[in-house]
């Protein structure tokens, strides 16, 4: 696998990165059940005479790989070289299936076909846009001389794969002499299960697990409370968790309430969806699972990855059907995102909606010049204290103002579109005043939150805020993370050919000397922006 550049850094998400990350085309390999997914539409406007039960005149059958054939389908589309290992039939849905992964220039030496299996299908019918009904069929009993057959050519297949990704949901495909073939010839090559019971996987040591909520509770023996936050309820299970499955980290999947990650190093970082009007999307946690997996497979920190992926799901959700995200959808997502910043007027039209909606609105504010872990970190937490997190941006002139020459590095066009593109963050709007004080004012927000080494009394802010009913919240301080240390760790650097040279700014210049007290000064004293 070839990635140009070093991704090992990268806390940001920009229109590039898909491209990058395409380029590098790892090679992963699939194996798992693989599915049939059939959406058969139509109109329906009476009942049948032999039961209460709607008639619907199908006048369309569209078809996708579901199942492991999804994940596959969507890896290739981002990019990847994939191989797939599963079983189907030699009936028509197999045919078929088969014909839709050769199409996507899928290596499918390894899909096996057996006379005695039955490919599972998974067909809807739906009237407008009301699934009615919904008819699995085949995918067990699975034949042993099937199984026999796929065990013995894992060795082989999994020789010069970067990653291997197990899509394990029930049928008994892999749960004898294929995972134990798995368990016997994985190698150092990087693991992603996403089982119902990611429990039997323990034995494979995987680097990551991908169970949604309800197979994290029944693995920890937890009952989660319908009516309750599930992130909140999951989050102090971490470690629990990675020692029951077995794993180095995992990924919980909470549908569209985001992810929340566990590292082995007992870190905590969580995603949030963006909400979705297409209500009948099917496949969103394989596309999760293929971006999460290629983004890792280039080394991308898992934190980050965890973000793209939760983009990808995005676009997936807001698509009719089983649905794929290629590497184009990905960019042109994240370019959209660039032109996000709100006004004054549509942020505060939007944040009226919000707080009759009773949600919390919390503001903070900064020059988010060069994102790095610190920043990513008090953004994930400043979502946290309420529903609604909104990130003012200081205007160039602004920055310039503050920071004085040379700065920002980013123009306000990019760092809108980096910041908009984090999962935890819902709006971003832009101010060039020294202080947002004029913004605090006209959105009242619930919470105002800070990072780095500041206290309530040293920020202009405070009294404002409080006046208005709000709260002002500090966040942690991250040592080590500022963007001033991050620019003279590249100014250092002996790989850089030119010096950077200060750009040219239309703002009248001032002397550089200490940042005014909440005006966007934070980002030099760690995790603030």
């Amino acid at each position: 696998m070839n990635i140009p550049g070093d991704l090992a850094g990268l806390r940001s998400l920009t229109p590039w990165l898909p491209g990058r990350l395409a380029e590098g085309a790892p090679r992963i390999a699939v194996i798992g059940d693989v599915m049939l997914d059939g959406w058969w539409s139509g109109t329906s406007d009476r009942f049948c005479r032999e039961a209460p039960a709607p008639v619907v005149d199908i006048s369309r059958r569209d078809y996708a790989p579901g199942g492991a054939a999804n994940t596959a389908m969507n890896l290739q589309s981002l990019g990847a070289r994939v191989r797939l290992a599963g079983l189907v039939g030699e009936d028509e849905p197999g045919k078929r299936l088969r014909g839709l992964l050769a199409e996507a220039g899928i290596d499918l030496r390894q899909l096996h076909s057996h006379p005695a299996a039955r490919t599972a299908t998974k067909y809807r019918v739906q009237a407008g846009e009301q699934v009615l009904l919904r008819m699995d069929d085949g995918g067990n009993p699975v034949p042993a001389e099937a199984e026999e057959h796929l065990a013995a050519s894992l060795a082989a297949w999994l020789q010069d794969a970067d990653a291997v990704v197990v899509c394990d949901y029930g049928t008994g495909l892999l749960h004898g002499p294929v995972r134990a073939a798995l368990e016997a010839v994985r190698g150092g090559v990087l693991t992603v299960v996403d089982a119902h019971d990611p429990g039997l996987w323990a034995g494979l040591g995987a680097d990551i697990v991908t169970p949604n909520a309800q197979e994290a509770a029944r693995l920890l023996g937890i009952t989660l409370q319908p009516q309750a936050d599930r992130a909140r309820q999951i989050t102090g299970y971490g470690r629990d968790l990675l020692r029951a499955a077995g794993a180095g980290s995992a990924v919980v999947t909470l549908d569209s309430e985001g992810t929340v990650l566990f590292t082995g190093d007992g870190s905590v970082h969580r995603t949030w969806a963006r909400p979705a009007s297409e209500k009948h999307a099917s496949g969103a946690g394989d596309t999760f699972v293929a971006c999460l997996t290629l983004a890792r497979a280039a080394g991308l920190p898992l934190s980050t990855a965890a973000d793209l992926a939760q983009n990808a799901a995005d676009i997936v959700v807001q698509r009719a059907g089983t649905s794929v995200c290629s590497s184009a959808d990905l960019a042109l997502h994240l370019t959209a995102l660039a032109d996000t910043a709100l006004t004054p007027e549509e942020l505060a039209a939007r944040v009226a909606a919000d707080r009759a909606a009773g949600k919390r609105i919390v503001l903070t504010n900064g020059c988010f010049d060069v994102l790095h872990r610190g920043h990513t970190r008090y953004l994930q937490q400043a979502k946290a204290l309420g529903d609604i997190l909104v990130v003012a941006l200081n205007g160039d002139d602004s920055v310039t103002r503050l920071k004085g020459p040379g700065r920002p590095i980013n123009p306000v066009h990019d760092r809108a579109g980096v910041i908009t593109a984090l999962s935890c963050v819902d709006y971003v709007t832009v101010f060039d005043t020294d202080t947002p004080i004029p913004l605090i004012e006209a959105l009242r927000p619930d919470i105002y939150a800070k990072g780095g080494d500041y206290s309530p009394e040293m920020l202009q802010e405070t009294p404002v805020v409080r006046g208005l009913g709000g709260q002002v919240r500090i966040l942690d301080y991250v040592a080590d993370h500022s963007t001033t240390a991050v620019v003279e760790r590249i100014q250092a650097s002996p790989l850089r050919p030119d010096p950077v040279r200060p750009r040219q700014s239309t703002a009248p210049q001032q002397p550089v000397g200490p940042a005014p007290a909440g005006s966007g000064g934070g980002e030099e004293a760690g995790a603030g922006p």
